[in-house]
């Protein structure tokens, strides 16, 4: 019989993703593993549980998943869902471990080796695997789709008898994967768009999709991009000056989108609330780091809030969610093409090089201990404690809510980089 790998229906609130898709089900089955999917997992992914059946998988139950060597999910467990993993399984999900240290503890204490997608490097050998790109790609798509649904008007200019209907003006702030897809779905519907970003890598990426670039080009910005390819945290002063050069320009905007992110921090405030009120009433603001505490002063998560001015902010969570049927199929490539390197063809089993480089980035938690540099270290906080409680409590209810987003947008590990996911 060969190795398990369980993919369970998704348990926190507005999660509709899924981790496989019926493609990644029939390749993993080609390597030799038997593959259990919770019933219903995929049903808000428009994925039935008779195309994961047909592609080789069985259909189970939420107690299967203590029969399984290797656990794929979109958010990591809850520790109500850590009691029935077996010890020792390999979990691979997108974490969201900054500020929630004692889940990141939890596991460690379940005795599951996790892996955090969110980490994967970016090197040319992991680009399939690269969630956040994935993910985010999607969220840039959807603001603008839902900026131009609470958009009252036309974006693209109309030239007609009766009359030319102006472009609508579009303002981009945050230039990584999600700002790039929304420069480019924007300029497809026709309108004009200008972006903004503390990156000057971005600047000639900008003007080949047909946008203007804005930005203070001082020294500080010459130098503001790390060596993964995200945004650095600017200076104080830095700040004020792309503040000043926006405010005018954000007053002249009919649609933003802000998507920056910086990994382990909250999210920057790029929008404040006299410029918010500087925009024309009927504008719309979509701000895809909301779940980081959000770019716009006003911002509210989960809600589109409509401001005395008549100005809306969309705050909508796990963007990517909102187009699950195609997120889940990227998201569940991401996963297969990881899980690949961890089999051995020939004997078809799962064979964990923790010497990978790969690995080495990703592992979180492992034989019953945190590994992760960035977390080893941490004591536990009051989360960690508060982790210990809900796995001690026999009612479900007193489990810790997994929390997190996803998508985004957009931090390498957050959900969001300033890149965003490569930003958002």
């Amino acid at each position: 019989m060969g190795q398990t790998v369980f993919i369970p229906r998704e348990t926190v609130a507005g999660e509709p993703r899924v981790a496989a898709s019926p493609e990644t089900v029939k390749r993993m089955a080609g390597l030799g593993l038997e593959i259990i999917v919770e019933g219903g997992a995929g049903e808000h992914s428009r994925i039935p549980d008779t195309d994961f059946k047909a592609a080789g998988a069985t259909i189970g139950k939420a107690s299967d998943v203590g029969k399984a060597d290797v656990v794929l999910k979109v958010r990591r467990p809850t520790a109500a869902e850590l009691k029935s993993y077996r010890k020792g399984a390999i979990v691979i999900a997108t974490m969201d471990p900054y500020g929630n240290e004692g889940d990141v503890q939890a596991m460690a204490k379940a005795g599951v080796t996790a892996f955090a997608m969110e980490f994967m490097p970016r090197i040319t050998r992991a680009q399939s695997m690269d969630v956040l790109s994935s993910q985010a790609n999607l969220a840039g798509y959807q603001a603008v789709i839902d900026a131009a649904s609470e958009y009252d008007r036309a974006l693209p200019m109309m030239m007609t008898a009766a009359g030319t209907v102006p472009a609508a003006k579009v303002f981009v702030m945050g230039v990584g994967v999600a700002g790039l897809q929304a420069i480019a779905t924007a300029k497809r519907l026709g309108a004009v768009v200008t972006a903004t970003d503390v990156r000057p890598a971005v600047k000639e990426q900008v003007q080949s999709l047909g946008a203007k670039f804005l930005a203070v080009e001082d020294e500080e910005f010459k130098a503001a991009e790390t060596a993964g390819g995200y945004a650095k945290e600017m200076s104080k002063e830095y700040q004020a000056k792309q503040a000043q050069l926006t405010a005018d320009h954000i007053a002249k905007q009919d649609i933003v989108i802000t998507t920056a992110l910086i990994p382990g921090r909250p999210a920057p405030r790029l929008i404040s609330a006299g410029m918010v009120k500087s925009m024309r009433p009927g504008s719309v603001i979509v701000d895809l780091a909301v779940e980081r505490g959000g770019n716009v002063e006003g911002a509210a998560a989960g809600k589109i809030v409509t401001t005395a001015s008549g100005v809306k902010i969309v705050g909508h969570l796990n963007m990517p969610g909102r187009i699950a049927a195609t997120a889940s199929l990227l998201y569940a490539k991401n996963l297969y093409t990881f899980l690949e390197t961890m089999v051995d063809k020939e004997a078809k089993q799962i064979a964990l090089n923790r010497d990978d480089e790969l690995v080495k980035a990703t592992m979180l938690t492992d034989g019953g201990a945190v590994v992760h540099p960035n977390f080893a270290g941490a004591a536990p906080s009051a989360s960690a404690a508060k982790a210990d409680e809900a796995a001690s409590a026999s009612k479900p209810a007193a489990a810790k809510k997994a929390g997190g987003k996803a998508a985004t947008a957009k931090t390498r590990a957050k959900k969001a980089p300033a890149k965003p996911k490569g930003g958002a």
